[in-house]
């Protein structure tokens, strides 16, 4: 099988991209990591996480693909969901839109199957992920339970730029001061 592995930044990808690079993943005989995430705000936040990414898949000499970063047509795909929790509809949307371009572009590009790394931050539903995977037209869905114990092993070895919000502009919160604290700065959470 060629897998197209969706990846929304190198701390969340590291072990999955390990592990389909040392071929962990009996079934996949080729891969490529795409980077489609019109998600992530503001732009310089996208520029860190992708020149991450790159530098980690060119350091395991891995094949990756850049997707069209266009923040309007992501936020038309999300309007009205604005005010979702996280895990919540918005985020639903947000999988399904960017699966629904990862499916295109994999047909596109001769490969088989998608799957992703949207579910292993702890903020995350894995089974939200999934199910916006398998609803996205096109090619099949491949549901990977990836080594987490791997990916964490990998990110504290590394210097990874780490960033502490899921990536739009509506996963930023602000931090909920007493009357004590001398902040009322906006402190995002991961």
């Amino acid at each position: 099988m060629k897998l197209v592995l969706m990846s929304c930044c190198a701390p969340c990808s590291a072990g999955a991209i390990k592990q389909l690079a040392t071929g962990e993943i009996p079934e996949v005989e080729d891969f490529i990591v795409l980077f489609f995430n019109p998600n992530i705000f503001p732009v310089a936040e996208y520029d860190k996480r992708l020149s991450e990414q790159i530098k980690y898949c060119e350091k395991l000499g891995v094949k990756y693909a850049i997707g069209e970063y266009n923040h309007s047509l992501w936020l038309d795909a999300v309007r009205g969901l604005e005010q979702e929790l996280e895990r919540g509809k918005r985020c639903s949307k947000c999988f399904q839109f960017r699966f629904d371009y990862a499916k295109k572009w994999a047909l596109e590009h001769g490969f088989d199957a998608v799957t992703s790394v949207f579910g292993v931050s702890k903020h995350k539903d894995q089974s939200q992920v999934d199910c916006a995977g398998e609803k996205a037209l096109g090619i099949k869905y491949i549901p990977i339970k990836w080594d987490e114990a791997l990916r964490q092993k990998i990110g504290h070895e590394s210097n990874f730029y780490r960033q502490n919000y899921c990536g739009c502009e509506f996963s930023i919160r602000k931090k909920i001061t007493t009357p004590t604290e001398k902040t009322s700065n906006p402190i995002p959470i991961r």
